[in-house]
């Protein structure tokens, strides 16, 4: 019996395949490293918000972040990933238990080398899969041309929130503003980078010297979708450690499962240089470069289909 479904995602499959190949293309021509970790591993990174998949005692990695990272500080100083990643109850438009993640980590740079390099990847990545330098997605054109808007956290919530981001943050509705009142608004006609969030809401991001309240962390948004998620890393194992347990005692306090630390994380990171990293959404990317409206049509498989 034909499998419709399967014939419908053909074309946009093609382009998955095509995009993929360009965004490997990008990172060997410049001198990056293409590294392998393993999809089961110990211990997640503990964050309040992301719930990992067990598997026997371990779990299913949310994030190659934590054995990319033991890289970097073993001395790989480029490197980048394309993987599996596995985050339970996370289902919808935007949502996949199981996504395509590209990870990448350059040392001796910050966050803002890093915006810089997402707008030549992703203009390389769109030019080489037939796009050019203007992406149209349900209707809306979008220009990739650099240099791209840039938008702090507070400078967001003063144009587009309700409330002030300090009333968010007091009332413990921070996620909620950005969702439902500030995501819609941003990347409409040109990619934009959200940066400098609240250090509580960066939890293995650098704190911004001058301004410790602050963590340069940004995510980059097109047409309200949020692509990805960028640090200037932490390296400070003291540090981290503390900002692990805290995220530890927000799981415990809303009733979720307490993982274990990652202590052989812990150990390598006196030795990880300053470093930039970034996680980026494939799905979501191949949404965007096929005009598809929903994740599942870039997929040839969702859960509900197996």
């Amino acid at each position: 019996m034909t499998d419709f479904r399967l014939s419908a995602v053909k074309s946009r499959l093609n382009q998955r395949a095509l995009i993929i190949r360009a965004v490997r293309d990008f990172f060997v021509n410049n001198g990056y490293l293409e590294v392998e970790t393993p999809c089961r591993i110990p211990a997640p990174a503990p964050e309040s918000h992301i719930d990992a998949q067990a598997t026997g005692d371990w779990y299913l990695q949310t994030s190659p972040e934590l054995c990319m990272k033991r890289l970097l500080s073993a001395g790989y100083p480029r490197i980048f990933q394309i993987c599996k990643c596995f985050r339970q109850n996370e289902r919808g438009r935007l949502h996949l238990p199981e996504l395509t993640m590209l990870e990448w980590y350059t040392a001796k740079q910050d966050y803002r080398h890093m915006m810089k390099q997402c707008e030549d990847l992703l203009l390389y990545v769109a030019l080489h899969a037939g796009n050019g330098r203007t992406i149209v997605y349900q209707g809306q054109s979008v220009d990739l041309a650099p240099p791209w808007i840039r938008m702090t956290v507070a400078e967001a919530f003063d144009r587009f929130a309700s409330i002030s981001l300090e009333k968010a943050l007091q009332r413990n509705c921070f996620d909620d503003m950005i969702a439902l009142e500030i995501e819609p608004h941003l990347g409409s006609r040109k990619p934009l980078f959200l940066y400098d969030y609240p250090a509580c809401f960066a939890s293995l991001a650098r704190r911004k010297p001058g301004n410790p309240d602050v963590a340069e962390r940004f995510e980059l948004y097109i047409r309200g979708i949020e692509l990805c998620n960028a640090f200037s890393e932490l390296n400070d194992p003291r540090e981290q450690r503390m900002r692990f347990e805290a995220e530890q005692e927000q799981r415990r306090a809303s009733g979720k499962q307490s993982c274990p630390m990652p202590e052989k994380f812990l150990t390598s990171l006196s030795h990880m240089p300053p470093a930039t990293g970034n996680a980026l959404g494939i799905d979501r990317l191949i949404m965007l470069l096929t005009d598809a409206p929903d994740i599942e049509d870039v997929v040839a498989f969702t859960p509900e289909t197996l």
